[in-house]
């Protein structure tokens, strides 16, 4: 009797002790990430709930990734702009952000080495506040002249390398120049080109999730 005590003693400690060791992600506040970029991040033109952020969100939800995606873009914006409102989206306390900048600026033909210093200045203040970043990359137009796509392609691995960011090379994968995946204009992806970036997205987030909770666990 004594011994049979003991045993449902030693199982129901070991029940208490898994309880313990799988409550601490269930229990916890979903990550927040900050999508931060332009009408590409905002998914200009898409109808609602078929956005970029919204499209991922339904993934994480899927996979019961306990994350919540913050959509923060802005039609139109330059990496100029983007360094403008930087502080007032760290003012939400993101645990991790996708950043999305300077397709604008080489539309507009700005110079990639100005671009280089804005998006570099996003970076050191996510880095300051402690946020992992998944950077995405943009390619130039190739009418541009390939001195010019040269430099500015070059932006982003060297950005990414400088500030430890995990580096998706080029946002529109799979879907630029496809008319099939863009809008009229031939610029902004329709809601089937918003799958597309979002599936060849979705395990770089995944990774970024994973490298926010190992920071949040080694402060």
């Amino acid at each position: 009797m004594k011994g049979a005590r003991f045993k449902l003693t030693g199982i129901i400690m070991a029940v208490l002790a898994l309880v313990a060791s799988t409550s601490g992600h269930a229990g916890a506040a979903p990550l927040k990430i900050l999508a931060f970029g332009t009408s590409l991040t905002q998914s200009f033109g898409v109808p609602p709930g078929m956005e970029l952020p919204a499209v991922l969100q339904a993934k994480l939800d899927a996979a019961h990734i306990a994350a919540h995606i913050i959509n923060a873009g802005v039609s139109g914006d330059t990496s100029a702009d983007g360094l403008s409102r930087i502080d007032w989206s760290l003012a939400d306390h993101p645990d991790a952000a996708m950043v999305e900048l300077g397709s604008n600026d080489a539309l507009r033909g700005i110079d990639p080495v100005q671009t280089e210093q804005n998006i570099s200045s996003v970076l050191e203040k996510l880095t300051a506040a402690h946020v992992p970043v998944l950077l995405l990359g943009m390619k130039a137009p190739r009418n541009l002249g390939r001195e010019y796509a040269t430099a500015f392609d070059a932006i982003y691995p060297r950005l990414a390398a400088r500030y430890h960011a995990i580096l998706y090379p080029f946002v529109l994968d799979g879907v630029a120049l496809d008319p099939k995946l863009n809008q009229e204009d031939g610029i902004h992806p329709n809601p089937a080109g918003v799958k597309v970036i979002a599936a060849r997205l979705f395990p770089y987030v995944q990774q970024l999730i994973a490298e926010t909770r190992a920071q949040k666990g080694a402060r």
